[in-house]
């Protein structure tokens, strides 16, 4: 009689899995393109593999051409999901590598270029998303704006606007609109940081800005728990994404970037997009009102 082997654990040391700083600086004008970087993003584009987790799910998904949003783009349509994609028209040339890659998984792909600080578009995206996959069931709203001020003096008004538009007025008219379409079993998740618990001195726009995502995600978790609709968050820690050279971090923080977590290392966008999959699946279907950290060993509460 002979006995199988059983196969050989993938196990690999995530220290060492991506890579680690020092990089070089490279500047870049936001809102960056993850092709401009070096080393360039592990989206998931050869590495995620789906088992249908989401199959026939349909969803709207933002800031969906690099970074956190793209990765998450390739994993929902690689499990299954039709997606409706939101970018700004800026980043077309990074978000149509995502729309091939989506095609490729043999779903329902839809792009949507526009500016989510306008109120009016936000509504027009929801409507569409619905009519153009002929239902909605998942919102996951990723898009963020993030620049780094050595001080508050240095902070604008304009630029305090535009990040609380981007990351809190924005992801308000989306869910907002969005509950007009989402059935029982839905789910929305939202992107909240590190930043929400940790804030770093020069992000004082943008750290309030996740704290409010994570405060508004558990409010709205509670009031839509009796319409059978989760609310969650995920919370990364630093991720090597375009939101970072791009004006993110001074050049010389983008050089050690990820270096103070205790993995030794940034995350990559594809390490983070397994959270999205499982809070959007039926796996989480009694998780509600949390945030889930992504973090390298960063505490996230």
């Amino acid at each position: 009689m002979t006995h199988d082997h059983p196969p050989k654990p993938d196990l690999q040391d995530p220290t060492r899995q991506y890579p680690r700083p020092p990089f070089q600086q490279q500047p870049q004008r936001a809102p960056g393109l993850a092709r401009e970087m070096v080393p360039r993003p592990d989206h998931g584009e050869e590495s995620y593999v789906g088992t249908g987790r989401l199959a026939g799910r349909k969803a709207l998904i933002t800031g969906a051409d690099s970074g956190i949003g793209r990765a998450v783009a390739i994993a929902f349509a690689r499990e299954g999901a039709a997606v409706t994609l939101n970018f700004l028209p800026k980043e077309e040339a990074d978000a149509n590598e995502v729309i091939e890659l989506a095609r490729d998984a043999g779903v329902d792909v839809h792009a949507m270029p526009g500016d989510l600080t306008d109120e009016a578009f936000c509504q027009h995206l929801v409507g569409e998303a619905h009519r153009r996959m002929d239902g909605l069931d998942l919102v996951v709203n990723v898009a963020g704006k993030q620049s780094w001020q050595e001080s508050i003096r240095d902070i604008t008004t304009e630029q305090f606007d535009a990040t609380f538009k981007t990351n809190v007025y924005a992801m308000f008219w989306i869910c907002k609109a969005a509950l007009e379409h989402l059935p029982p079993g839905a789910s929305i998740i939202n992107t909240a940081s590190i930043q929400s618990y940790d804030p770093s001195a020069i992000l004082a726009d943008y750290a309030p800005t996740k704290a409010a995502i994570v405060a508004f995600t558990k409010a709205l978790a509670k009031q839509v728990a009796k319409d059978g609709i989760r609310v969650n968050a995920v919370a990364p820690g630093p991720i090597w994404t375009p939101l970072q050279p791009s004006g993110g971090q001074p050049q010389e923080k983008v050089e050690k970037f990820g270096a103070n977590v205790p993995l030794g290392r940034p995350g990559q966008p594809v390490e983070v997009a397994p959270a999205y999959v499982l809070l959007a699946s039926q796996a989480a279907s009694f998780v509600t009102a949390e945030v889930y950290g992504v973090t390298g060993g960063h505490s996230s509460s």
